[in-house]
């Protein structure tokens, strides 16, 4: 059996799917692969690694039938030294055989009787604004955890209260708490952070993005033109995060957020070989920016800033700062403190409903 296809067009579909399969060495054979399915003028595409799964189609001029798992790394890498135009598939029984001319590659096939595809949702499908995932999911995505030792820290908290949603995501040394108003019916859960950055990068022209929820099978898909993105939410209780806000404050730092990025990232070069840590002192009018490096040299940059309240001295990990500052699209930040060793706030000044938290570094002084 010979199937005839773009190989452009075949090449950018193994790609995307290819990214949902498993990178566990411990994980089995299958996993590890994409399992094509041909019928009625489709090829059906999976993947998964039993967190994620993804489903795709793709439209042929070939009505062939067929069920097989190719291992995808090694095929994208050989149809990426061909040159454009058409490709000839041959299906054996324990291969395949890519060919365009004279260039012919053979592949293995894995096993598909193991494969697992995605559950079935009944469920009523949903329809959300691209718009609120690009503006929203940015701001939380960046303070998830990527230590699968602690699963929940992983995935963004989805607080239903009322006619609002929060968004909530922390690593633990810092959090992102985001209110916006519900505009669909969705329960409290925790989605992976992974998944929704993957989310992400697959909307492009969309205005909406549907998706289904099903609390039977703890499972959430969204709905992306020929593309099925499924995941299962992350079980557990949720840190209490609501007690890390501070309910008070000392001092108010308001700062061009451009000039204080660049201000960071100068001082941090001075920094990140020894403590990755910069000290932040509160002036008359100024901020004055150290980097913490043991060896009593002084690298010292100042920042006009609006300061009222008590002068400070704390110190952050310049990375949790820069991380913020690239992800908020605001012209000025507002920094709220109360003293060296309590969790400050960050503020952008266009978000009213959006609050970082960092927990600063202890400094001997």
């Amino acid at each position: 059996m010979k199937i005839t296809l773009l190989k452009d067009v075949f090449l950018e579909r193994l790609i995307l799917v290819s990214r949902f399969t498993s990178t566990k060495l411990s994980s089995t054979v299958s996993l590890q692969g994409i399992y094509l399915k041909g019928e009625k003028n489709l090829i059906h595409f999976y993947s998964t690694n039993l967190n994620f799964f993804c489903h795709s189609t793709l439209k042929t001029e070939d009505s062939s039938q067929f069920e097989l798992v190719i291992e995808p790394r090694k095929i994208i890498e050989f149809l990426s030294l061909l040159e454009a135009g058409k490709i000839e598939i041959e299906v054996k029984e324990k291969e395949i055989i890519i060919s365009q001319g004279k260039t012919k590659g053979d592949f293995p096939l894995f096993s598909k009787n193991d494969f697992p595809l995605p559950p079935k949702i009944n469920e009523e499908k949903q329809k959300i604004k691209a718009s609120f995932l690009k503006e929203t999911l940015p701001l939380v995505l960046f303070s998830t955890s990527s230590d699968e030792t602690r699963p929940i820290l992983t995935g963004v908290n989805f607080v239903s209260q009322g006619e609002e949603i929060q968004l909530v995501a922390t690593d633990g040394f810092r959090l992102s708490l985001l209110t916006v108003k519900k505009e669909m019916s969705f329960p409290s859960s925790v989605i992976p952070g992974a998944f929704l950055v993957e989310i992400l990068k697959m909307i492009k022209e969309e205005k909406e993005v549907s998706f289904s929820y099903s609390n039977e099978e703890r499972l959430i898909v969204f709905y992306l033109g020929d593309h099925e993105l499924y995941s299962r939410l992350i079980e557990g209780d949720y840190p209490p995060y609501e007690k890390v806000i501070p309910s008070e404050k000392k001092t108010t730092v308001v700062l061009n957020r451009e000039e204080f990025l660049r201000k960071v990232k100068l001082t941090s070069i001075f920094a990140r070989e020894f403590s990755n840590v910069i000290i932040l002192k509160t002036e008359k009018g100024e901020v004055q920016l150290t980097p913490k490096t043991g060896e009593g040299k002084e690298n010292v940059d100042y920042l006009e800033a609006e300061i009222t309240g008590e002068p400070q001295k704390i110190a952050f990990n310049f990375k949790f700062l820069i991380d913020f500052l690239n992800n908020v699209n605001s012209k000025k930040i507002v920094i709220e403190l109360l003293r060296s060793d309590a969790p400050a706030v960050f503020r952008a000044e266009n978000l009213k409903d959006f609050l970082h938290i960092i927990m600063p570094v202890r400094i001997q002084e």
